[in-house]
C-alpha cells in the first residue's frame, strides 16, 4: 500500500502540468505495480520458500495439478491484497485529484489483471537455488515490463518503438483495462485487453504446469 501511494504522490507532482490524462496513467500504473507485479513477486517468494523448506516434495505425493497449487496460492495472495488495493485506489484518487467512475465490470477485470504473471512467478520461485536469486530475477522482469509501453506514462510521451514493445507486456493491457473500468469510458478496447490478459493467464499456468519441478535439486 505504501509504495503505490508514494509513487502517486511523487509522480503526480510532475504529471499535474501534463493534464488529467497523465494523472490517470499515474493512478492506474501504480495500481498495476501492486496488482500485477507485486502478486508475481509474492508467488516467486512463496514458491522459493516452499522449495527451500522441502514442501514441494510433499505436494509431489498428492494427485493434484501444479497449476491448481499455483491457483490456490494466487487466490490467497489476491484476497490479502484487496484491502491494500482499495486504499491505494481511493487514496491515490484523492492525492491526484481524480474523479473515479467505477464500472461494474471492475469485479471481473481486477482479478484478471492479477493473474497473467502468477504462473511465471511460481516458476521463477522454484527455478533458482535460493530465494534471493529468484527475487533478483523477478525484480529485473518487473522493471523491464514496467518500462515497456504506456503503463505509468501516456503513449504520446514515449518514443514509438517503446510503445510498440509495450504490446508484448501484460502491464500495458492491465493498465488499459483498469483505466476503462475505474475512470471510464469503457470501450471495445476492453475486449482486446481482457482477451490478451486471459491468453497470457493460460500461457502462464500452462508453463508452470509443464515446467515447474516439484522436486528439490
Amino acid at each position: 500500500m505504501v509504495l503505490p501511494l508514494f509513487g502517486m504522490l511523487l509522480l503526480g507532482a510532475f504529471a499535474r502540468d501534463l493534464g488529467a490524462n497523465a494523472l490517470a496513467y499515474v493512478l492506474t500504473g501504480n495500481l498495476v505495480m501492486g496488482l500485477l507485479f507485486e502478486h508475481q513477486g509474492k508467488l516467486a517468494s512463496h514458491f522459493a520458500f516452499l522449495k527451500m523448506a522441502g514442501s514441494l516434495d510433499y505436494f509431489a505425493t498428492l494427485p493434484i495439478y501444479k497449476a491448481l497449487l499455483v491457483t490456490a496460492a494466487s487466490a490467497a495472495f489476491f484476497l490479502l491484497f484487496l484491502p491494500s488495493l482499495i486504499v491505494s485506489l481511493f487514496g491515490g484518487a484523492w492525492i491526484l485529484g481524480i474523479d473515479l467512475h467505477i464500472h461494474p465490470l471492475v469485479i471481473i477485470v481486477v482479478p484478471i489483471c492479477a493473474l497473467p504473471l502468477a504462473g511465471l512467478g511460481a516458476l521463477i520461485g522454484v527455478s533458482f537455488r535460493t530465494p534471493e536469486e529468484a527475487m533478483s530475477i523477478d525484480r529485473l522482469l518487473v522493471i523491464t515490463m514496467l518500462a515497456m509501453g504506456p503503463v505509468l506514462i501516456p503513449p504520446e510521451r514515449l518514443p514509438d518503438w517503446l510503445v510498440t514493445l509495450g504490446y508484448a507486456s501484460p502491464a500495458t493491457y492491465a493498465a488499459s483495462a483498469l483505466r476503462q473500468v475505474l475512470l471510464g469510458p469503457v470501450t471495445q478496447r476492453l475486449l482486446l485487453d481482457l482477451g490478451m490478459l486471459i491468453a497470457l493467464i493460460g500461457a502462464s499456468f500452462w508453463l508452470a504446469n509443464r515446467k515447474m519441478d516439484w522436486r528439490v535439486r
